[in-house]
Order: C-alpha cells, then structure tokens, then sequence
C-alpha cells in the first residue's frame, strides 16, 4: 500500500472516530410505521432480512391485518387506499481512500485520480409499495442520486406481483427486477462491496417475468427477460409517422432462466440456470456494442445456512458462463468463464454486525483479446464493520484488499487489472 494511500487511511480513521458517539436520532421506515412494528421484527442488522422477513417478502409485503393496518375504511369492499402514500426513503454518504484510478482502453490514465474522497451524498433513493388487493402488490424505487450523479432520476425495481394466479398457487411478478434475486438480492447485503459475479455475468436489471411455486419442500421459479437492461427502448416508426409507442426490446427472442431450491439439511441449496442471447462486443477493446446477437448460457449454484447459535449466517455462489461468438474481432470464438463469491454475516448484538465477503473471478479466455472483458477478472476480500445506532441508522467502516496482481502495460490497450482496487470507507447508511 502507498504511502500517500496510508495517510488517507488514517485520516479516514480519525474521521471514523466520532461516528461511534451515537447522536439522537429517530426513524421508523414504511413497513414499520403501517404494520407498528419494530424494524427488527423482519431485519435482525438492517437491511439483512432474517425468517420472518424472507417470509414477509415471499407473502407479498403484507400481514393479514394489512386491509385494518394500511387501508382507509371508505365503505367500499372493491378499494384498498393507503391511508397516505407509501413512501420511505435510504440515504448512503461515506468516505472513501482508494487505489482504484480511471483508465481509457486507448490513451491510459486520465489523471482522473483522487486517494481521497468524499462520496457524499452517495445514494438518495425513494421507496413505495402496498398491496393492492388480497392477491396484488406493486413495489418501485427511484434513485435521485448514485455515485455522484445529481440531477437525474432512474428508476431500477417497479413491478407488480400476483400472488396466487387463478388460485393456483402459482405467483407472477412482472416489471423490473434483478434476476439475480432468485439466489442472493444484491439490495440486502451488508457490505458495501456489490457481489461482483452477478454484475459481470449481466444478471442484475431486466425487464420480464417470472412464475414461481412451492411444492413441498421445494422452491422453483421460471421467467423470460428482454436481456438487453432497462435503459434501452425503441422508436416503432413504421409504416406510420410519430407514433407513441416504443419497444423495449429489439429481439423477440427472450432469455430464458429458472431455479430450484430444495433444503438439504440446515443448508439451503439452489441450482439456476439461463439461456438466451446478448449484444456482441465492437470497436476498439470491445467497448461498442456490436450488431449481432450471440448466444449466450449461465449455470450457478447457491448455498447459504445459519449456524445453530443463529448469530452467524454464510453464503457462497458459483457461476459458469458461456458466451458464445461473443467477439466481433473473434466471431468463431466462444468464450467461458467463472465466477462468484462467499460471504459470513455475524450479527453480534443488536449494535455491532460483522462481514466477510470474497469476491473471485477468472476470465482465462479473455486474456490476450485486448478487449475490457480481460478485466472480469477479480480476486477480493472484503471486511464490514458496522454500528447501528438506531434500528435504521448505522455507521458503516469497510476496508477491500485487491489480492490480484497488478497487470501495468506501457502500450495500448490499457486493459486487464492494470491498478490495485485496495480501499478504506467510512460513513452512514440509513432508512426512513
């Protein structure tokens, strides 16, 4: 570590110190204020779920009493109104000293290069959702601004979910989600640090569908995306002239994905599996997206348990992705690689969590290509600390080590793990 990152470090630790004064605060977030409940009845280190949390997500975000709880008594059995719009709210700000620099795939550093930075705010983000019939539950949020960009409004999960199809026992949920949710929901983490693999394998944000039953002891799940995000949408502009509809997909064909999951013992199991297509990779490094769709396939397995004293929870997911045709400079290539993680969640009371998360990734087939997807590669370990000083409002201290060497070329292209991504942060994360 350099000694300029190790001054940044140690400034961010004196920073750090007055975060474990606790200052008077209050906050209760949506659910808690409908239902007058404690945020720990559904999270045991907020936003990690525990049981009965899971349980309330899987029963549609509500309790039996939610028509009592949450709806005003109008004398009409057919409407379900909210007493006041359902609305909550999650700010993140934070301090950050890092190795990690802004690299262009052609010209090399930027000089975009700061040791020592201020992240705040990091995230602002608005939260809705309530059922809307016995069966029907809608959920959204938006993001006002992430990672310094203000002035902007993206909206990430929107959907709607019946939870019993035709009395079939069969639930539906269609609009925006992660896919990955099936396994591990990226949103509920405790560390900072993302789950790398979900990310680098294109299975986060997505438009489609997804069915979804129980049948006994098992869980399986079923759903068709569009496969190419949330942000790309298409003119339909013939044989007609500004025409007001637009496609959000320009494929027909979707991908396809579903899991299992069975209990084995006190570890949860789960097998996932999709296939569809993507846009290639174009241009100089594989920055563009290319014309053609290739093929593509995903196959993972998940495994999470508690350990008996109930304090200590674990996980840990492996992907293998096959990309075939992938490359327009190599259009006969198929390209393979794996990746995933592991983590430890230790709640120790109801002020100190503790986490471990290791992140790993090898792109092998990549190598030598010159092209960004060199740099799927990722060998991490990351440590969470992080103190609540109330229910919904914690201070969170988290420090990554990059375990990966260090790949420096002095020509173009500057691609692969061409710097350390070692940092060190500091700050707060809250819900209201």
């Amino acid at each position: 570590m350099s000694a300029k990152l190790c001054r940044c470090v140690f400034l961010i630790l004196a920073i750090a110190a007055p975060l474990l004064v606790p200052p008077a605060a209050w906050s209760m977030p949506e659910f808690a204020r409908r239902y007058n409940l404690s945020c720990s009845v559904c999270h045991d280190a907020f936003p990690r779920l525990n049981a009965f949390g899971e349980n309330f997500a899987d029963v549609n975000y509500k309790l039996p009493n939610w028509r009592s709880s949450n709806t005003l008594n109008l004398g009409d059995e057919r409407l379900a109104l909210p007493e006041r719009p359902p609305l909550a709210m999650r700010m993140q700000a934070y301090v950050q000293a890092r190795e990690g620099e802004d690299i262009d795939p052609v010209t090399g550093f930027t000089g975009n290069d700061s040791d020592f930075d201020f992240q705040a705010p990091y995230l602002i983000k608005l939260l809705s959702s309530s059922p809307l019939s016995e069966n029907i539950t809608y959920y959204f949020y938006g993001i006002f601004a992430e990672k310094g960009g203000n002035g902007e409004t993206v909206i990430e999960d929107a959907w709607f979910r019946h939870g019993d199809l035709f009395g079939s026992g069969v639930g539906m949920q269609l609009g925006q989600f992660q896919v990955s949710d099936l396994m591990f929901p990226r949103e509920v983490r405790l560390t900072f640090q993302d789950f790398y693999a979900y990310r680098a394998a294109g299975l986060t944000y997505d438009r489609g569908v997804i069915f979804d039953r129980g049948f006994g002891s098992f869980d399986v799940a079923i759903g068709a995306v569009n496969g190419n995000g949330i942000t790309d949408n298409f003119d339909i502009d013939s044989p007609g002239y500004r025409r007001p509809d637009a496609l959000f997909d320009n494929d027909s064909r979707k991908n396809m994905f579903g899991r299992v999951g069975i209990p084995v013992g006190r570890v949860g199991l789960g097998v996932f599996a999709l296939f569809g297509e993507q846009r290639t990779a174009a241009g100089v490094a594989g920055e563009s997206r290319g014309t053609r769709n290739a093929d593509k396939s995903v196959f993972g397995l998940d495994l999470a348990g508690t350990l008996p004293n109930g304090r200590m929870h674990w996980y840990a997911q492996a992907l293998w992705n096959d990309w075939e045709d992938f490359l327009d400079a190599a259009p006969t290539q198929d390209f393979d690689w794996f990746g995933g993680f592991a983590g430890v969640d230790y709640i120790r009371n109801d002020r100190w969590s503790f986490s471990l998360l290791y992140n790993y990734a090898e792109a092998d087939d990549f190598e030598g290509t010159g092209t960004i997807y060199e740099g799927i590669a990722i060998n991490s370990l990351t440590f969470n600390a992080s103190y609540y000083f109330m229910r919904n409002l914690k201070a969170v201290f988290e420090i990554n080590a990059d375990l990966l060497d260090e790949e420096r070329t002095a020509v173009p292209p500057f691609v692969g793990h061409q710097t350390k991504e070692h940092y060190v942060l500091v700050g707060f994360d809250m819900a209201l």
